[in-house]
């Protein structure tokens, strides 16, 4: 433990020093912090994919950095520092696991989570979906709002059902096509289906996201193999070709 506090105050010792001697650490706000923190986020996201550990690490010690650089900021505003952000998140974890601090009885994952959304309902948030970040990526926050709902109640009762409104869905997407509505119309009934799919997904402790990058990586390693091994450009090769390079990738 005492090593552990030992390298938090070291980072917190840095971030001091370079906030007030380095040039682009003191110019740095909330702002323009942000869009560098995401991108650390889907650097961490992405070395969780490899299974990295050297590169989880990292990616950690990254956000880490953030974080107490936000902080900071904050300190320097007169708002608040790093010990009342990690004190309010302590509050918060020992109020919503009245499991484990209290007497509340919950011994599954699902009751803990039922439990964690109606405490989060009784602090004054006044819808379950209000903790659902706007700016995440649609499909995780198709897939959160989903998981939240099921929390309260809003859920199919089985896989079957979900499977019926994907199909649902498709019949209703088609049926725009045939009749040739307005791009508007086609992107909404399209919008239905990957939104019952990512449910289905959920149904079978799929997550979506997750799939779909693997799919992502899949795809740019065997089209990178296509044109490392094409015999001439890529332009002048005809879809048999790359079909078959495609399929000798796939082969290895």
């Amino acid at each position: 433990m005492q090593e552990k506090l030992a390298a938090f105050q070291r980072l917190l010792t840095i971030m001091d020093e370079l906030r007030e001697k380095c040039p682009w650490d003191r110019k740095q706000t909330f702002e323009s912090l942000r869009n560098l923190t995401i991108e650390e986020t889907y650097e961490l996201a992405d070395a969780i994919l490899d299974k990295d550990i050297k590169g989880i690490k990292e990616e950690l010690g990254d956000l880490m950095l953030h974080m107490v650089f936000y902080a900071k900021i904050a300190e320097e505003k007169n708002a608040f520092n790093i010990a009342d952000a990690m004190n309010e998140v302590c509050e918060k974890l020992i109020s919503r696991h009245p499991h484990i601090y209290g007497d509340v009885v919950a011994d599954d994952e699902e009751t803990v989570k039922k439990n964690w959304e109606q405490l989060k309902l009784q602090e004054g948030k006044k819808s379950v979906l209000g903790g659902v970040p706007k700016s995440l990526p649609a499909m995780v926050k198709a897939y959160r709002m989903q998981e939240k709902t099921a929390q309260v109640g809003f859920e199919w009762e089985h896989a079957a059902q979900v499977w019926e409104k994907v199909e649902e869905e498709i019949a209703e997407f088609k049926e725009t096509l045939i009749k040739e509505e307005s791009q508007a119309r086609k992107e909404e009934e399209f919008g239905d289906i990957l939104f019952s799919m990512i449910n289905y997904a959920r149904f079978q402790n799929i997550d979506p996201e997750t799939a779909l990058e693997r799919i992502n990586q899949k795809f740019k390693k065997r089209f990178e193999y296509i044109e490392a091994n094409a015999p001439k450009s890529m332009e002048e090769m005809s879809l048999e070709e790359m079909d078959a390079l495609w399929n000798e990738a796939k082969g290895q």
